[in-house]
């Protein structure tokens, strides 16, 4: 299984992170990193920082494989949930359905 790297909406001291469109926020501005032959559409995220609601809670799933193919890309989505003092977890991804 793949691990993916969660941001969630709420902070260390459990209050809940503003804007509300903050996860959205922050994956289009990931939106340009994206697998080696896929096309850059700015109207889509990014397959490694997609955002998404976990147990109610507005999240930002983060594909650890974005760490290899742009180091400065990974390290500036972590850096932003340790500077909002987010809460953050490694899980295991569900499966892709095929299409």
């Amino acid at each position: 299984m793949v691990q993916q790297f969660i941001i969630y909406g709420v902070t260390e001291s459990g209050q809940r992170f503003r804007p509300s469109d903050w996860a959205e926020r922050l994956a289009g501005v990931m939106s340009q990193f994206r697998p080696p032959g896929m096309p850059a559409n700015r109207l889509t995220y990014s397959p490694y920082v997609l955002p998404t609601y976990i147990d109610g809670v507005r999240c930002v799933a983060v594909d650890p494989r974005l760490r290899d193919l742009e180091p400065l890309a990974w390290n500036f989505v972590v850096d932003f949930a340790r500077s909002n003092k987010l809460k953050t977890a490694e899980v295991e991804a569900p499966p892709e359905r095929p299409d």
